[in-house]
């Protein structure tokens, strides 16, 4: 279904460089609500508080890489598959650097989100229908293949598999570095893996001892669980992003999405600072780190804000139509020995990391 005319190149592909000083600079925040149980608390970056949120990074990024490549031509379309925040990122490059952009959402893409990308001037092109193999991810990305082959000069910055998506959160290692005195474990949402592959490499070179912990969906295929459908949107993947660097992460966890609203209404009543579904997943585990990490200074992203999350996480009839409101909580996540020895259906833990491409490729995990 399309919801969207192919785009046409506006004239003189006007741009605003002057909205570019708005991206990052964000500060962080100590948080100590209780998630659900008491901890000494944690850091929180709080990407809600820079335009365009934590993906505008990666979105400037991987356009100025195009443009220096030739890639990109001056105001030609860029056009992008998104589940929702990358879109919004990408709004606001597009705006900052001169290019239309279209984004290829689906049908699952909240009415809310469908009209906040419209307002900042994206257009869109609808799937209805998820893929066999590799759901609304892999149908996104075959419509795109569509759109790209009949817009000419068209641009896709492929967020998955693009190195320049992880080169856009150096900027934001950099703030962490000034923002705090010593980090001994970052918790990351791993989605297309760009920020967690960004921030790795500049701060074990700043602490060489960093621990990596990364928070995954239950149902995404990332880190070696079988691809199921997942409520939650902006983390986890039913396909394999080349951006994940598996190798960084020291454990891994999945987090389901009765624990991820849990948390995200328990810090928005009591820190006045919450977000979406990765933002209360990854606040939970930071939690639970703080909590059986004694004396361990611990530091996450807070990828956006609530606000695009008012029709789902912060709805009551959502969260009861889904089963959300009388899930049984746990205050610890269940060990799993092996990505493979166990489905995931809640919080569980996994010190073996693996990477599915390496099987895939007949490699050692």
């Amino acid at each position: 279904m399309s919801t969207a005319p192919l785009l046409h190149r506006p004239p003189g592909g006007l741009a605003h460089p002057d909205l570019l000083p708005l991206v990052g600079r964000t500060p962080i925040a100590r948080i100590r609500t209780e998630l659900p149980y008491s901890h000494p608390g944690f850091w929180a970056k709080l990407e809600c508080l820079g335009a365009g949120g934590m993906k505008a990074r990666a979105a400037v990024s991987m356009l100025r890489g195009a443009r220096s490549r030739g890639e990109l031509r001056p105001g030609a379309p860029v056009i992008e598959s998104t589940s929702g925040t990358l879109g919004i990122g990408l709004a606001f490059a597009g705006q900052a650097l001169g290019h239309p952009v279209v984004l290829v959402g689906d049908t699952e893409l909240e009415p809310s989100m469908r009209q906040l990308l419209r307002t900042y001037g994206a257009r869109l092109e609808l799937v209805d229908r998820p893929a066999a193999v590799g759901g609304w991810q892999a149908a996104r990305i075959a419509r795109l293949r569509e759109v790209l082959s009949r817009t000419p000069d068209a641009y896709w910055p492929d967020q998955y598999n693009n190195p320049d998506n992880a080169a856009g959160y150096l900027p934001m290692a950099a703030e962490l570095c000034a923002q705090l005195d010593h980090l001994d474990i970052l918790v990351c949402s791993v989605g297309t893996g760009g920020h967690s592959a960004g921030l790795v490499g500049p701060l074990r070179r700043r602490w060489p001892r960093l621990k990596v912990i990364g928070v995954d969906s239950v149902g995404s295929a990332i880190f070696g669980q079988p691809a199921r459908p997942r409520l939650m949107r902006g983390l986890g993947s039913s396909i394999h992003p080349r951006n994940v660097a598996h190798r960084a992460f020291d454990e891994v966890h999945w987090v389901g999405p009765a624990e991820a609203v849990d948390a995200c209404r328990r810090l928005a009543r009591t820190s006045f600072v919450s977000g979406g579904w990765s933002t209360g997943a990854v606040a939970l585990v930071s939690a639970w780190a703080a909590r059986v990490e004694a004396g361990a200074v611990v530091a996450t992203v807070f990828p956006d804000g609530p606000h695009r999350y008012l029709g789902t996480v912060y709805d009551d009839d959502f969260c009861h139509t889904h089963g959300l409101d009388r899930a049984e909580l746990a205050d610890r996540p269940l060990e799993i020995p092996h990505p493979q020895a166990a489905e995931a259906a809640g919080w569980a833990r996994c010190r073996t990391v693996l990477d599915p491409r390496a099987l895939t490729l007949g490699g050692a995990a």
